[in-house]
């Protein structure tokens, strides 16, 4: 909503704003409606989109915590892909307050170190919250896969998922093989899901 609420008319923003409340939404931040246990899609970008992990060695880097940050709260980990301005995992949790607190820490440590290297430290705003989706059914959980494994090419980063280095498309071509690869992409295809969410 930040980069949407930007662009509206004063009325527009009044709007919003009213229905964000009529629905017991945050005016101003991602609503988390769903706390139970289960599978999630996250998302985390960095604010107003800007590059942050823009370096192959910041991804690295940033790849192994996310995923290490999961695993240190017994999470199931579906899948990830990290880009230059966000990250998506598709992650089973026990609650999403769990996530919360974990998201947290590691974009307020991270933003913390960033700054430090990049010397902007009091100058720059590295993360916006994280949003989610929670998992419906098994074809949502593999159309979610398939978006994450095939998020670098719909942003132009790459024209295949198998060049881009940092999503989890790779382990699963490792353990499944590519012919499950393409039999899920064929099951699931992704279609408009994810339309306009990083943008």
């Amino acid at each position: 909503m930040p980069y949407e609420y930007r662009k509206m008319t004063p009325e527009e923003r009044r709007a919003a704003v009213e229905q964000r409340y009529k629905r017991g939404y945050p005016l101003h931040a991602p609503p988390h409606p769903y706390r139970e246990a289960g599978w999630y899609l996250l998302t985390g970008t960095n604010f107003e989109h800007k590059p942050v992990m823009h370096a192959p060695d910041r991804r690295d880097e940033f790849e192994t915590r996310l995923v290490d940050a999961f695993r240190s709260i017994d999470a199931d980990i579906g899948g990830w892909v990290i880009l230059p301005n966000h990250y998506h995992i598709l992650a089973g949790v026990n609650s999403l307050d769990t996530v919360s607190a974990l998201l947290q820490q590691l974009h307020g440590t991270t933003s913390r170190e960033w700054n430090l290297a990049d010397e902007l430290t009091g100058q720059r705003q590295v993360w916006y919250k994280f949003t989610d989706r929670r998992i419906r059914d098994e074809r949502h959980y593999y159309q979610a896969l398939n978006y994450i494994h095939y998020n670098p090419v719909k942003h132009g980063y790459v024209n295949d998922p198998y060049m881009w280095a940092w999503p989890s498309v790779h382990v699963y071509f490792d353990t499944k093989g590519r012919d499950w690869l393409r039999a899920t992409r064929k099951d699931y295809p992704v279609g408009d899901f994810g339309a306009g969410w990083d943008d």
